[in-house]
């Protein structure tokens, strides 16, 4: 017995639709079968999740969600589906809330992306998530802690850190992960 069609709707560019649906609705269909729901796309970039008769996890819409706004802001559908896994979330931080002309907004992307994508890639490699600079965006995606240190490593750089401030940072926090995880090893 179902009670009522629940539905969560996102709008994404419209040069990401052919992503998310995929060569033959692939990828499209990998995510109404893997959460058991169904997803609509209009031509406007209009997506359109609702629950089904398949639909098992009470997260399902959610993480239909954010696996359609993770390839919405840039994401490639392998690391969006990702998110199908409880550990992992997508955390989007929007640039213009720190850039108040396009001057600044691009000035802040290539920041936040680095000489030759330095800045992404460290932030990437020390925090073992993925990041992606979209439009005006910034989406992270990995497991919730990692996460919120990348996070707050870009708006750092946002707000105007100086790139060896950020890499100092990033670097404490790594080795306070080592530190606690060697711990946990010595436990067991």
């Amino acid at each position: 017995m179902m009670i009522g069609k629940n539905i969560e709707v996102v709008k994404i560019p419209k040069e990401r639709i052919g992503v998310l649906i995929g060569k033959k609705g692939e990828v499209k269909k990998k995510i109404e079968k893997e959460l058991g729901v169904q997803i609509k796309i209009n031509q406007d970039g209009e997506v359109t999740i609702s629950s089904t008769e398949d639909t098992k996890d009470p997260l399902a819409l959610w993480k239909g969600r954010d696996i359609v706004k993770a390839i919405g802001r840039g994401f490639n559908p392998e690391k969006a589906l990702k998110l199908l896994s409880d550990d992992y979330v997508l955390e989007i931080i929007d640039i213009s809330d720190y850039a108040n002309t396009s001057n600044a907004l691009r000035r802040l992307k290539g920041r936040v992306i680095g000489s030759g994508g330095k800045s992404r890639r460290y932030i990437e490699d020390l925090t073992d998530t993925y990041v992606s600079v979209y439009g005006k965006t910034v989406a992270i995606l990995g497991e919730y802690e990692p996460v919120q240190v990348a996070k707050e490593a870009v708006n750092m750089i946002l707000r105007g850190s100086s790139h060896a401030k950020m890499y100092k940072f990033l670097e404490s926090h790594r080795r306070e992960l080592k530190r606690r995880n060697m711990e946990l090893w010595k436990k067991n």
